[in-house]
């Protein structure tokens, strides 16, 4: 194979996870087999005794695999969203990862086929969303952006204006706004009473968190532009995907857009009515 040919896979396992550790070790010995060059995160490296880099590392590789349920797959998007990613579901649920474990080396294998054939994966191009202010940026969501006050429940929220597009939507003091995207619908935004939206639909949900005086959830264009501003709070936040968090000292705003780098979802697509099947 010429080196120009190279094809390298990143294989992501979920941590403290004998299952996901044994099919990184399936995964690594097929591709080799193959003359594919394979390398696993740290942690797994450490478990198994591979070759390993860090997870941002696989950001320019050809393909990365999480193998592990949804929280596994938002992770590997974060640090290595650069590069197309397939899911290994071994979730409950499994709203980002299609392919099951029985059929992983089959699905990778494939995949590596048609970067052989055609230069490239292909994939789903999944929108993320971005969250700014004055002086700060959030690394892009996946699934969701919060601001909240500086707690849920009695005595916690804040008042929130809501605008779409310089246009006001809401106010209301209420725990929290939530922006979710297509993807984030059947999370966090589910929840707290949003819609469910197909994958498919280019479009972005708001949602109010136990407001005083709700509006009910809106789905807008996700081409549009967000402005979350924060009042009577001594202090609020803005968190991306539940990780990445701001400190905001109101009055603060935040603008939520969709961001310019999407994450590309190679392999088959998710079977959404099927995993909604799965909810409980």
């Amino acid at each position: 194979m010429d080196a120009e040919d190279e094809v390298t896979v990143g294989i992501v396992a979920q941590r403290n996870n004998d299952r996901a550790q044994s099919l990184a070790t399936q995964l690594v010995d097929a591709l080799e087999r193959n003359g594919v060059a394979a390398a696993v995160d740290d942690e797994t490296g450490a478990a198994i005794g591979e070759r390993c880099v860090s997870v941002a590392e696989m950001n320019g590789f050809d393909l990365v695999v999480s193998i592990g349920g949804d929280g596994t797959f938002l992770f590997v998007a974060r640090e290595a969203g650069g590069a197309p990613i397939v899911g290994v579901n071994l979730g409950e649920v499994g709203f980002l990862n299609a392919v099951a474990p029985e059929n992983a080396v089959e699905a990778v294998t494939a995949l590596v086929a048609e970067r052989h054939e055609t230069g490239e994966i292909g994939g789903r191009a999944v929108k993320r969303l971005r969250a700014s202010g004055e002086g700060w940026t959030l690394e892009p969501a996946l699934n969701e952006v919060v601001v909240h006050g500086p707690k849920r429940g009695s005595g916690g929220g804040a008042t929130i204006d809501i605008r779409v597009d310089g246009q006001r939507y809401a106010e209301s003091h209420a725990d929290g706004v939530l922006v979710a995207t297509p993807t984030g619908s059947t999370a966090y935004n589910l929840s707290e009473g949003g819609p469910l939206v197909r994958p498919s639909v280019d479009a972005l949900v708001v949602t109010q968190m136990a407001a005083a005086d709700p509006m009910p959830p809106l789905v807008i264009d996700n081409t549009s532009e967000l402005t979350l501003t924060v009042r009577d709070a001594e202090t609020a936040y803005a968190i991306s995907d539940g990780r990445n968090r701001q400190r905001l000292e109101p009055p603060a705003s935040v603008t939520v857009t969709t961001a310019d780098d999407p994450v590309t979802l190679a392999g088959p697509p998710v079977n959404f009515f099927g995993a909604l099947e799965k909810l409980e």
